[in-house]
């Protein structure tokens, strides 16, 4: 759709959309999210909603070597609102495959929108205009994370192992799928383009809108990362046992536990997410209670066979489907966290009947919410033990079992990537 000017006006929306997302997504941790739910995104016909969220995402992705590209060009930083103009007609130039003249132009036309950056709109021309003559850089995965988070995984897991998670930060996702029966997943495993995962997954590059895939309606699978999908797997739920889902929501371990036979309940702080959880459950046709409630002061009394804490946590271990957690966690984010994580550890442990297990875990990598627990906990709690996971138990990757017993995934460890994870299970005497 061309106005009376001859510029894709629809295109340029769509830009916008994206640019806002972006900034958005920097000013804080749940930036993306509030981003793409209000307008310019929701303005947005479905197919431009679609290209602006994949210009942000792909933006927040290789932030790190947009703006090393950036700081070349530039004497002094510019006005961040130029700054997010600029990354997104660089990542435009470099991983959109949008011709030079069409990146360069509309982010011109970005600039002279608005009044703050109008008198930089030179600026945007001259230097995307010489990023598009130097050409696309070369992948660097030191320039991939931030500084400070990839110095922490040096600390914490060596330079070869922290550069390898930092160039994972640059793949775009595949979808993986739990099946609700396992037996199901072979007679549609062609349908969906679909190859198996140790451990019970299986992954998929097929495109297209994921409510139309063959079985999505008849509830025969949901869409969990093969890392998230280990930790319930760990807790060997019986048909006729009692398991509790503490932090539930979005509830991929839910379904889990309730698909095992087990009597389930799912508790999670916020309402409109456990509505997610409770609409997946009438898909798949599994039944569990939900309660919203902090999980840390829900008053139920009631003790459990097994019990599941996927903690809040900082998510680095996700940046593959959420790039934005990488630049706007904080390292103070991690000391408050971890707080409060032995908070939810220590209540945790009150809702486990006495023979039972309860299984922690986080999607970060960052020790002193997952390794850094344990112990802690031990002290705390004499009457628990660690209880080991094997290698390979539950689909663990190959180097992913600590010299404790516990899980350590890095996002490498299964081809194609996966999220990072923590996983440590304990049983009480």
């Amino acid at each position: 759709m061309n106005d009376s000017h001859g510029r894709d006006v629809v295109g340029l929306d769509a830009r916008a959309a994206a640019l806002a997302i972006v900034e958005s997504a920097l000013k804080s941790r749940s930036g993306l999210d509030e981003a793409l739910s209000r307008p310019p995104f929701t303005r947005l016909e479905p197919r431009e909603r679609a290209h602006a969220r994949a210009l942000a995402m792909m933006t927040l992705r290789h932030l790190g070597e947009i703006d090393h590209a950036l700081q070349a060009k530039l004497s002094k930083p510019p006005p961040e609102a130029v700054m997010a103009i600029l990354r997104i007609g660089a990542c435009q130039l470099f991983y959109m495959e949008a011709p030079d003249f069409a990146a360069v132009d509309t982010s011109v036309e970005l600039a002279s929108a608005y009044k703050g950056t109008r008198p930089f709109k030179g600026l945007v021309n001259a230097v995307l205009r010489g990023l598009a003559r130097a050409g696309k850089p070369e992948q660097d995965p030191s320039r991939l994370a931030p500084d400070w988070l990839l110095s922490r995984w040096k600390a914490a897991f060596g330079v070869d192992a922290a550069l390898k998670i930092a160039a994972v930060i640059a793949v775009e996702p595949s979808t993986d799928l739990t099946f609700k029966d396992p037996a199901a997943a072979e007679g549609l495993a062609e349908a969906l383009e679909a190859r198996a995962i140790p451990g019970g997954s299986w992954r998929t590059d097929k495109g297209g809108t994921l409510t139309e895939w063959p079985g999505f309606e008849d509830g025969v699978w949901w869409v969990q990362d093969a890392s998230a999908a280990i930790p319930a797997r760990l807790l060997h739920v019986q048909p006729g046992e009692t398991a509790a889902d503490l932090c539930a929501a979005p509830g991929g371990k839910t379904l889990q536990l309730a698909a095992a036979g087990a009597e389930t309940v799912a508790v999670d702080r916020s309402a409109p997410r456990l509505v997610r959880v409770t609409e997946n459950l009438a898909r798949m046709g599994l039944t569990a209670e939900t309660h919203a409630a902090d999980a840390a002061l829900w008053e139920d009394k009631r003790k459990f066979d097994a019990v599941l804490l996927d903690a809040p946590c900082t998510a680095t271990g996700t940046f593959r489907r959420h790039p934005d957690v990488l630049w706007g966690s904080r390292p103070a984010d991690i000391v408050k966290l971890a707080q409060s994580q032995a908070r939810l550890l220590d209540t945790a442990s009150m809702r486990v009947k006495d023979g039972g297990r309860l299984v922690y875990c986080v999607c970060s990598l960052e020790p002193e919410e997952g390794e850094g627990q344990i112990d802690g906990f031990l002290r705390r709690h004499p009457d628990f033990r660690l209880d080991p996971i094997a290698p390979g138990e539950g689909g663990a990757p190959d180097g992913s079992i600590t010299a404790n017993g516990a899980m350590r995934i890095l996002p490498f460890q299964i081809e194609g990537g996966t999220d990072g994870f923590f996983a440590v299970r304990f049983a009480r005497a």
